[in-house]
């Protein structure tokens, strides 16, 4: 559009304040883009997007694909970058950068595998003597060397633990 309104004054003899009139641009727009005519260097901008997108690319590949907006903002943060997590979002969206969604953990009792035990207690658990209603339960826990299995029986009348095991089953 510059070149079309510098055009006008060579070709029509037609000042650019009137061109810039009539098609609806300031004159400080024009000014701006006047001398940039053939210029392909990038602007201060464009310079500060790409150097942001490459920070953006070298944070997701570090965490492996892990990192999503929120997190890779902090990490810009603590790298000394003023950008906010939308402006992360954005750019992450346009160069194609999705972070995997982290897995549901799966229950160690799956419904419609396997017929659910049945309940000998009916929900009660208050005992009426000691030793007579029992209980336990395992519990699944995900460690970086493997998944734990901590299992606990407890007598329901008094407050006592009396066995507790924890397995590491690689």
């Amino acid at each position: 559009m510059v070149a079309f309104i510098s055009s006008q004054k060579t070709e029509h003899g037609i000042d650019h304040i009137t061109s810039c009139r009539a098609l609806g641009v300031s004159q400080s727009w024009y000014y701006k883009w006047k001398n940039r005519i053939g210029d392909d260097a990038p602007t201060a901008r464009q310079r500060r997007r790409a150097d942001l997108d490459a920070q953006i690319t070298h944070s997701f590949e570090a965490s492996g694909g892990t990192y999503g907006s929120p997190r890779i903002t902090r990490d810009l943060h603590e790298a000394g970058w003023r950008v906010s997590e939308n402006t992360v979002a954005a750019r992450m969206a346009e160069l194609g950068l999705v972070a995997r969604v982290r897995r549901k953990p799966r229950s160690l009792t799956r419904q419609g595998k396997r017929p659910a035990a049945p309940d000998l207690v009916h929900r009660q658990f208050t005992a009426v003597a000691p030793d007579v209603l029992w209980c336990g339960d395992v519990t699944q826990i995900d460690t970086d060397e493997g998944k734990l299995y901590l299992s606990v029986t407890w007598n329901q009348l008094p407050v006592r633990v009396p066995s507790n095991e924890l397995i590491l089953i690689r």
